[in-house]
This record gives structure tokens, sequence and C-alpha cells, in this order.
């Protein structure tokens, strides 16, 4: 990429534009999701999704959700355990998951993405790792380039835990951080030295993974925007490929544990808003590149190049780059989404090892796809990634009018164009500059379920920006 990277950032056109929406990981969201959808229906979709003509090639999510103490900032499906036992159960359920589903797929459709997320991966020993990613490896077929990375806790590792990662085909590893500052990370219960986070920065490079991410959250306990730019100089010296900086969600109604954070202690909403105009305001004018919602990245990176020739792709697992695949999600609470449907797993390891042991795949929820849905999320996720949609491109491929079919939406979509953040054209529609900030707005007025819904569902839904 060329040019400059440097976003400036308008905190009244955050504040005119900080409602509750959906992070578009899918659409339709989850709250569409229904038990009426269950294991027969998915196993009937995979076996259908094999005849297409060039079966779509496979991104495959494994779920590790064990930790060993509580982050209490923490949204995530997490087990915390120090049962060795309770461990194995759990792999060798997973390992007769991956034994169904890998039977089910067609041996020609080709492995072009890996991602081990959790709870923490890195829970595992190093032997259990090698065990199954080489069992893994034994039952799908993984293309020499294909992208494998794993999230991976500092503090949890022994020294042979990244050789052995690498070893086994990971070239890429994504490392929590969250804040350096000591009393943030007190409150939180993560305390991680800052030596730490540079110890396996610098190993990872030394060991030749090919891209290093790393996770920060803004909006924790005691933050503050001179705190928080000490933070940002200390990752900008460790210089990642890629950043995650996520807005964290105080849901003490939904995560019980995060009632032990002090409230009064959270930054208010406009010391929010100016900690993200700080993140990106900094990162951007140290070189990284916005992609989108939380996520920078290098020039160079795949994700910067990918965004500047319109190929970007959005999933459960975030940005990719992989937008022909299909993500197949395995572990507890583990997301499937196949061009037709979404599958997720139960979050019950009981449950999900009986069904098993039922040779049933152990899918608790799930959603089948209408026409309007597969247009829909066509349009929000060129909007999300890329930032454009080209109305005759949509037009041509689903056999529309663009103008006619979303007449309503268009006619909402003034308020972005009057405030500079948008052109629409004959042809088109394009996010412009500071548009890219608030592109959860955008796309939420082509979401046809937010207006079924009304306005008080939203709430359900973290804040745009």
């Amino acid at each position: 990429m060329t040019g400059s990277y440097k976003l400036n950032v308008d905190l009244e056109l955050l504040k005119k534009y900080n409602r509750p929406g959906p992070r578009y990981t899918s659409y339709p969201t989850a709250p569409q999701f229904s038990e009426d959808f269950g294991s027969s229906d998915f196993r009937a979709e995979i076996v259908d999704s094999n005849k297409v003509a060039n079966a779509p090639n496979l991104s495959l999510y494994f779920h590790i959700p064990f930790c060993r103490s509580l982050c209490y900032f923490c949204a995530c499906n997490t087990i915390i355990t120090h049962s060795q036992e309770r461990v194995e159960k759990y792999l060798a359920d997973l390992k007769e998951e991956i034994d169904l589903l890998s039977g089910l797929i067609s041996p020609g459709r080709k492995v072009v993405q890996l991602h081990w997320g959790g709870g923490t991966p890195t829970y595992l020993t190093p032997n259990q790792i090698k065990g199954l990613s080489l069992y893994i490896r034994d039952r799908f077929d993984i293309v020499d380039d294909a992208e494998i990375a794993m999230e991976i806790d500092p503090r949890g590792l022994d020294s042979r835990h990244l050789p052995t990662i690498r070893e086994v085909g990971f070239n890429r590893v994504s490392f929590g951080v969250q804040d350096f500052d000591p009393r943030v990370q007190e409150a939180v219960n993560r305390v991680q030295p800052e030596g730490l986070s540079r110890d396996v920065v610098k190993t990872s490079r030394e060991l030749g993974f090919e891209s290093i991410n790393i996770d920060l959250v803004y909006g924790l306990p005691y933050q503050t925007v001179e705190s928080y730019t000490r933070t940002l100089d200390k990752i900008i010296d460790i210089s990642p490929d890629r950043l995650a900086v996520f807005n964290w969600a105080y849901v003490p109604w939904l995560k019980k544990h995060q009632r032990v954070i002090p409230q009064e202690a959270l930054p208010a909403t406009g010391d929010r808003l100016r900690l993200l105009k700080l993140i990106i305001e900094k990162l951007t004018g140290a070189g990284y590149v916005y992609i989108g919602m939380d996520h920078f990245a290098k020039p160079d990176d795949e994700l910067a190049l990918a965004l500047e020739n319109r190929s970007l792709y959005r999933n459960f697992q975030g940005y990719s780059t992989r937008a022909d695949a299909e993500v197949y999600g395995m572990g507890v609470t583990s997301i499937s989404q196949l061009r037709n449907v979404y599958a997720q797993n139960t979050k019950d390891t009981k449950i999900y090892g009986d069904e098993l042991s039922q040779n049933r795949i152990p899918t608790h929820i799930g959603y089948r796809l209408s026409d309007d849905d597969k247009l829909r999320r066509h349009v929000i996720t060129e909007l999300m990634c890329n930032g454009v949609v080209v109305k005759s491109d949509v037009g041509d491929q689903y056999g529309i009018d663009f103008d006619a079919y979303f007449a309503d939406s268009i006619a909402k979509l003034d308020e972005f164009v009057g405030d500079g953040l948008l052109t629409i054209s004959p042809d088109r529609i394009e996010v412009q500059g500071a548009g890219r900030l608030v592109i959860r707005n955008i796309a939420m007025v082509f979401d046809r379920y937010l207006d079924q819904s009304g306005d008080g569902s939203k709430s359900t839904y973290s804040r745009t920006v």
C-alpha cells in the first residue's frame, strides 16, 4: 500500500453515532439462531455442500475452552479448571467430532485456514498440542500455504510451547496483552509483566512465525488517555504485524464475574471515545493501516493488501483473506458458517460428549439463510470489509434492481451522506474517510431484522464505536 495511513478522529462524530448495534461477524446475527435447526439439518447441509461444483475450500476452527484463572473482563466461553482428566476427556471428544466431520466432508476439499481459539489453547501441554495437531493433519488435507494460527496466553508457556507450536505447522500467533498498566492488570485479574510479553514476541520472531498479532482492550477500569498512551508507545516499539484493539463491554447481567470490577473505576462514555480517538490516531500515525472495527495491520500485511484490492472478508474469526472458504467449527460453542447455514455447538461439555458418542454432530442452535438473507449478507459484508457496494454487480448476481429492492434502506443513508461519510452514485455506494469508523451504523441500514424487532432489541448489542 502507498500513501499516508493517518486518520484524524472527530469526537463529536463518534458521539453522534455511538449507538448499540451488531458487529456483523455473521448476517443474520446470532440472536436469529434457533433450536429449530439441529444436528440432522447440519449433517444434511454438509453432504449437500460437497455436491456443489467446485466445492469451496475449508476454514477449520477448534475451540479449546480451558483457562487456569478467570480474567474478570472476559466474555468468552471458558472453563476454569486444573483437572487434566477433564482436559483429556474433552480432547477425546474433540477427536470424535473431527472424525465425524472429516468423514462427512469430501476428501478432495482443501483446508486453507486453520485456527485454535479459546479459552486458552496453550492451556494444553506441548505434547497435547502436538498430538491434536497431528490428528487434525491426518484427517484433513491442509495446503502448504494455509494460514494456521493459535491464540496464546504468554503467562502459561513453558520453554517447549512455542517451538512445538511452530514445529507442527502453525505460522501465525496471537498474544493477549490488553494493557501494560499494573493497576489495570490487577483490577481485571490478569497480571502479565511487560518483559514477558516482549520475550514471547522476540522468541516467536526467532522461530520464524510469519505474523504476530497482539490483542489490546480499552474501556477497562482505571484506564486513562495518559496511561493508555504509555501502553500504546510500548506496543508500537514491540511492533507486532497486526493489532486487535477491542472495546470492552461491561455486561454483569450476562457475565456475573464482571461484578467484582468496581464500576466507578470504569471510564465514562466520553473517556472511552477519547481512548478510541487516541488508539486510531496513534496507531495510524505510527504507520499501521486501519482495517476496520478493532483491527490494524502493517501496510505489507495480508489484511492491509486485501483491504486495498477489495478482497477482504469477515466471519466469526474477524477479518479474513480467505473469502472462498466455508468455516467448520469444532469444540463446544464453536460456530460453523456454510453458504446456506450457520450451526453452533452446545456449550455443555457433557452434552457435547454424549452427542458425539451417539455419532451425532453436537449442534445446539443454527439458522438456514433465505435468499433475502444471502443478498443482505453480501451487501453488509461488502460494506464492512471493502467499503463499497457496486449496485450493478449485486443486481446481476442476485437478479434484482438494486435501487428498487433497497429503496427503504437507501433513504436511510442520507444522514451519512450529509456528514460526508458516504457517497451514493447511480452505480455504487461508497464509504468515505471517517465513514469507516461508523461502518456498523451504515451496515445496520440494510439489516432487515433490526427493523422487524424495533429499537428496543438493540440494547443486546455493544455500542458501535
